[in-house]
C-alpha cells in the first residue's frame, strides 16, 4: 500500500472563507479528544506530542482546533491551550463544547468561563452544545449562549449530534445563527449527507465531521487478524472480527483509489468527506506524520466515478448488528483478557 506518497509539505489548505467569521475555517481541522484521555492509550508522554501536533497543524494551515470540557475532564482544553501559546489568535479558531447536564443560563455561563480559563483565552471562537439534552429543550441553553455572545466571551455558537429539526429550533431559540452542527460523518455513516449538508449549503452553515475515519477503521490498518489494542476501539462493534471481514471490499476500493492518487486510504476517506459542500473534517492524530497525511487530504480532488465507486462500496457494507453484535463483542472482550 502506498504510504504517504503524496507530498505533505506543500499542502494548499482550503478554507470556508465566506462565513463572516474572524478567521476562515480550514476544511481539515484537528480533533483533540485524545488529548489527556487515557482511554486512547497514548501514555504520559503524549502531552509533548500534542504540542508538536498543534504547532505543526498551524504551520500547515489548519485553523480549526476542536476540544470539549469532557475530553479528559478538562485536560484536553488545558493541553490545547498550552500548545497554542504564542500563536496569533487571529489565525486560529478554538472550538470547545459544553455537556448539557444542567443547561440553564447561569451554569452555561460559568462553564464557558471555566473552559476559557483552561484554554487560556478571552474569547471562545465556537462554543458548541455537545449533545441535545433529551429532556430539556434548547431555550435555556441558548439563553445562556446569547448572554455569552453579548459580553464577547463567545463569538459563534454551534451544536453537536443534532437532527436538522433540532438544529433549526436551536437557532430560533438563540435568535442568531447556530453556525455549525458537529456530527459523525464518514463513509460508513453517510446520513448527514441527506439533510444536514444540503441545509448547510442553503443556509450558509457548516457541518463538522467527527470520526471522519470511523475511528481508524477506514485507514485499512485493521483486519480480523490485526485488531486495535486501545479501549475505545476495542469497545466499538465495528472492530469485531466479522465486521472487519465484511468491510474489506470497501477498503479494497479505498486502496485502489488511493493508488491512483499516490495517497493512502485514510486520505481518500477524508477527501470523500470534505468533497461535500460546507463540510469540515476534524480527524485526530497520534503523531506528526499522521497529522501531515491527514492535512494533505485537502489537496485531493476525487472524480465523479471515484466518488460513486466509494459510495457504492460503502452502501454494500452490511455490519453485524443486534444480538449477534453483542455476543461477538462480549466474546472479543473475554478473549482479550
Amino acid at each position: 500500500m502506498a504510504e504517504a506518497r503524496r507530498a505533505i509539505f506543500t499542502v494548499s489548505m482550503r478554507y470556508l472563507d465566506d462565513l463572516g467569521t474572524r478567521t476562515p475555517y480550514s476544511v481539515i481541522g484537528l480533533g483533540t479528544w485524545q488529548f489527556g484521555s487515557k482511554e486512547w492509550g497514548y501514555g504520559a508522554g503524549y502531552e509533548q506530542e500534542a504540542t508538536r501536533l498543534v504547532r505543526r497543524a498551524h504551520e500547515l494551515g489548519v485553523t480549526l482546533f476542536d476540544t470539549a470540557e469532557i475530553y479528559g475532564f478538562g485536560r484536553s482544553e488545558r493541553i490545547l491551550g498550552k500548545a497554542l501559546e504564542g500563536i496569533d489568535r487571529d489565525r486560529v479558531v478554538i472550538a470547545t463544547k459544553i455537556f448539557p447536564v444542567l443547561p440553564v443560563p447561569p451554569v452555561v455561563q460559568v462553564r464557558a468561563v471555566a473552559s476559557a480559563r483552561r484554554l487560556g483565552i478571552r474569547r471562545i471562537d465556537l462554543y458548541q452544545v455537545h449533545q441535545p439534552n433529551p429532556i430539556v429543550r434548547d431555550g435555556p441553553v441558548m439563553s445562556g449562549m446569547r448572554a455569552l455572545r453579548e459580553v464577547g466571551l463567545v463569538d459563534e455558537v454551534g451544536v453537536s449530534n443534532y437532527s436538522l429539526e433540532r438544529w433549526k429550533a436551536a437557532e430560533t431559540a438563540l435568535g442568531y445563527r447556530v453556525l455549525s452542527n458537529q456530527v459523525q460523518f464518514n463513509l460508513l455513516n453517510r446520513e448527514p449527507a441527506q439533510k444536514l449538508v444540503p441545509h448547510a449549503e442553503r443556509a450558509g452553515r457548516v457541518v463538522i465531521a467527527w470520526s471522519p475515519l470511523a475511528q481508524g477503521l477506514l485507514s485499512g490498518r485493521y483486519d480480523a487478524q490485526h485488531r486495535p489494542a486501545n479501549r475505545v476501539r476495542a469497545l466499538n462493534p465495528a472492530f469485531l472480527p466479522e465486521n472487519l471481514d465484511r468491510v474489506q471490499p470497501l477498503l479494497g476500493v479505498l486502496r485502489d483509489v488511493a493508488d491512483a492518487h499516490g495517497a493512502t486510504p485514510s486520505q481518500i476517506a477524508l477527501a470523500w468527506v470534505i468533497h461535500h459542500p460546507r463540510t469540515i473534517a476534524i480527524p485526530g492524530a497520534s503523531s506528526v506524520e499522521q497529522l501531515e497525511r491527514n492535512v494533505a487530504a485537502a489537496d485531493i480532488t476525487l472524480s465523479p466515478d471515484e466518488l460513486s465507486a466509494l459510495t457504492s462500496a460503502a452502501e454494500a457494507y452490511r455490519p453485524v448488528r443486534g444480538s449477534a453484535m453483542i455476543t461477538g463483542l462480549v466474546e472479543s472482550l473475554l478473549n482479550r483478557r
